[in-house]
């Protein structure tokens, strides 16, 4: 998938390594390097004004990703797959993490409401999702920036990446910059011709279930990277995942019944670490 990735990234004019040479059967590569400037250290170091030229390059190389890279090549990351991520959370984190069983009403709330999300982030416009676009995973070189961890690339929801690249694992912005950033996101959008809202406003609700999709998923993931794989450090950024998933349930009518069963998780979470 890395080769196949990297080919129809590289045919976007997207800034990927080169693949020169490749052993599939024990699994080498020889790629090229991309430098030694990790995204997210140049971010947590950077003025606001340099955070922003490097946001605003990451937004412009994403609507290149949506608009050149074909969906058609990838596998399809439909309803059904999406329902298995996001219970992911329920398994490792509020069973495995918490150790809380659910009563059967507080179960059927979660199918409920989990169903809802799916459903309306499965519903979106698919295209070519790269499924991990954060700063993480992005290098500052030229050209900028350079794009790794691809591999993983799928059919999907038109806002997934953007929420990744918004709200981040290891990295957090105030709302204000937030929107600005997704602003430029959408208007580079539209003016390349993908399915984005004619208006913003029903794009960044759009934009905030996608992410509320994957801040769940993200939880359950780290919660067995610990309890699974011993890799307890990603953990550590539960209250972050936490404030998100709350902030766009507290936005939201139908994710309200999504509150009761975050809290007892979510509220000793907060608390030690994260505000929004």
């Amino acid at each position: 998938p890395f080769v196949q990735v990297a080919r129809l990234a590289a045919a976007a004019g997207l800034h990927v390594p080169q693949v020169l040479e490749a052993d599939a059967a024990q699994g080498f590569l020889l790629l090229t390097d991309l430098g030694t400037e990790p995204y997210l250290e140049a971010l947590q170091q950077a003025t606001p004004a340099a955070a922003d030229r490097l946001m605003r390059d990451a937004v412009a190389a994403l609507v290149r990703w949506q608009n050149g890279v074909s969906a058609a090549a990838l596998p399809h990351g439909d309803a059904v797959w999406l329902q298995a991520e996001i219970d992911l959370f329920a398994h490792w984190c509020v069973a495995r993490e918490f150790g809380i069983e659910w009563s059967d009403e507080q179960r059927a709330v979660w199918q409920r409401t989990s169903r809802l999300v799916v459903e309306r982030v499965a519903t979106q416009p698919q295209l070519a999702v790269h499924a991990d676009w954060m700063p993480r995973n992005l290098m500052v070189c030229e050209p900028n920036p350079g794009i790794l961890d691809f591999q993983d690339a799928m059919r999907g929801p038109l806002g997934y990446d953007i929420a990744s690249l918004l709200r981040d694992a290891f990295l957090s912005w105030d709302e204000e910059r937030e929107i600005d950033w997704a602003v430029r996101w959408w208007e580079g959008a539209r003016r390349a011709g993908l399915p984005v809202a004619a208006d913003f406003g029903t794009q960044w609700e759009a934009i905030e279930w996608a992410g509320l999709l994957r801040h769940l998923r993200v939880i359950g993931i780290f919660c067995r990277l610990r309890h699974r794989d011993g890799k307890p450090r990603y953990a550590e950024d539960l209250p972050r995942f936490f404030g998100y998933a709350t902030k766009v349930a507290l936005r939201y009518r139908p994710l309200a019944p999504l509150l009761p069963l975050l809290e007892p998780m979510s509220g000793a979470s907060l608390a030690a670490g994260f505000t929004f």
